[in-house]
This record gives structure tokens, sequence and C-alpha cells, in this order.
């Protein structure tokens, strides 16, 4: 009886090692995009799927994490840009930066339909990424010191826009030319935003209701290139566009130091600007900046493990 039940339980195990292993490969390490998509912001939605946005008209994509298929969820228009995205699961709403329309959009991840717009910049201004948290939805403006904050109600509802409330960048902020606010995230509580400056490769903690930014001692060392963020317990993941380069940042547990301890790359990396995550592994999409033809070029999607 015993050497039946260990076969019993030999065979037991293979099938779940079996399982297992089957399970682990059925994430494929690239999905493809749409030919000319043209790609910037990546964020999870519920479950496995996820949503891309589009630099070409707008667009935003839904697809499968597991199986990497999916499909136009939002169809482009003429004119519209879509950068930065941020999911919130409370309502299913997918909020969307608008880029240089200065705009900021909101749509329910069911539909595809457009509930809301909000004109948060005028000329000049490059709306660029989007955290939300329990409170509200904040987005950067690349060209201008200041944060916009959407209010929500406890269930995700949206505001009015007269409840719109832009919030200068103040403190250790320090604006230059070019590209300057950038990726933004947010610590689990909400408490505090988590800000980098592209140009100069800082990264600043700000304060959600005032926008006071504090500097991120890490050492000496910077993010240069850096665009989207991505929080993961005290490990904030950059993602350092043009170097073609995850930085790997340990913050401290009150978030006003860190250290860079490592960086993920990956040879099928081109470019890529924002990154999202399931499970253990982080997905960049590649946005591929300087390519010859963008609007026929291939674009696509790696996955990573996290470090």
């Amino acid at each position: 009886m015993r050497t039946v039940r260990l076969a019993a339980g030999l065979a037991a195990a293979a099938v779940l090692m079996s399982t297992v292993a089957a399970h682990a490969q059925s994430f494929p390490d690239i999905i493809p995009l749409p030919n000319g998509w043209r790609p910037e912001g990546i964020v999870s939605g519920n479950g496995t799927e996820f949503y891309v946005g589009s630099l070409a008209n707008g667009a935003i994509y839904k697809g499968d994490y597991r199986t990497g298929q999916g499909g136009v969820l939002v169809p482009g228009q003429t004119g519209r840009v879509t950068v930065g995205l941020s999911f919130d699961k409370r309502s299913g709403y997918l909020f969307a930066a608008g880029g240089p329309s200065g705009q900021a959009f909101v749509f329910d991840t069911r539909t595809g339909q457009e509930v809301a717009a909000y004109a948060l910049a005028g000329p000049g201004s490059f709306v660029n990424d989007v955290i939300v948290t329990r409170e509200a939805a904040y987005f950067t403006n690349s060209f201008q010191p200041v944060l916009y904050k959407l209010p929500l109600s406890g269930g995700g509802g949206l505001p009015d826009p007269s409840q719109v409330q832009a919030l200068p960048l103040s403190g250790d902020w320090v604006q230059s030319l070019g590209f300057n606010a950038n990726g933004i995230e947010a610590t689990p509580n909400g408490k505090t935003l988590i800000v980098v400056n592209s140009g100069q490769g800082v990264l600043y903690r700000v304060n959600p209701d005032t926008g006071e930014a504090k500097r991120i001692d890490l050492g000496g060392e910077v993010v240069t290139a850096g665009d989207g963020l991505l929080l993961d317990g005290k490990t904030l993941y950059v993602m350092r566009n043009q170097l073609n380069l995850i930085a790997v940042v340990r913050l401290s547990n009150d978030y006003t130091s860190g250290q860079v301890v490592g960086g993920i790359t990956n040879p099928a990396f081109r470019v890529p600007t924002t990154i999202s995550e399931f499970g253990n592994a982080l997905y960049a999409v590649n946005a591929r900046f300087g390519v010859p033809n963008p609007g026929e070029a291939d674009y696509d999607i790696v996955r990573v493990l996290k470090q």
C-alpha cells in the first residue's frame, strides 16, 4: 500500500508541476499591438486585462496578458492623443492623459464609452501621465510646474469640471526647459505622490493636497529619461525610455530617500515608455520613438520579471 501511495503521490506531483509549468508558459513574453498604433501608456485592469493608448489618434486597445490577444476598445479620433493611463477598479473607469490637447478623458472599460472630458490646461501644455487614488485622479503637465487634481467620491464617482484643482508644484521642485514632470505614482494609502522629472532625472515625493514637492535623496544617482513609474511595496520601477532600461529603486519607509539597486533590460526593448504589472512580471510598452514611418511600424509589449 505504501508503494502504491508513493507512486500516486509522485504522479500527483508530476501533474501539479506540469500544470504550474503550463501556467507559467501561458503568458507570452511578447504581445503584439496593431501596426501603426504608436503606443505610450499601459495599465492593468481587472484580472488579466490591460489597456494601451495611442499617440496616433487617441484610441485605446484592450488586451489580455494570458492570451496576448485583444482589440480596439475606444476608436480613435482625428487630432486626439492618449498618453498615460490609470484604472479605477471601483468604477471600472479608465483615466487618460490627453497630451498637447491639455485635456483629460474618462472611459467606461465595459463599453468603451467616453463618460467625461476635462479641460485641464491651455496651449503650450502637455498633460502626460495620471494616477488614481481613493481620493482623486492626479495628472502631470510636462511643460508647466503644476499637477491637476480631479476629486473622486468614495465609489469613484467623477467630479463636476468646476471641482478640478490645479496644484502648483512648490518646495524643492525645479522647473527647467524641455520635459519636466512625467510619470506619477502614489503610495497605497494615497497620502504621498511620487513624480519623476525626466530632464533632470530627479524623483520627488509630492503632497497630494498642496503640491509641495520634496526631492527624494538617491545618494547622488539620477534617473534621467525617466518616464513611467510603478510602485510595488517599497520598490519603485522607473522606466528610462531612451536607455531601454527599467531602474530598480528601493525606497525608505518614509519615501524620503532611496537607492538604485539594479536595472532590468531586454533585447526586445525598443524605447519603452511605461510599465504595468501582473503577478511577478512587468510589462513594458515599446513606443519606438524615432522609428521611420511610425504610422506603419510594428509595436509590441515586452514581459520581464521583477527584481
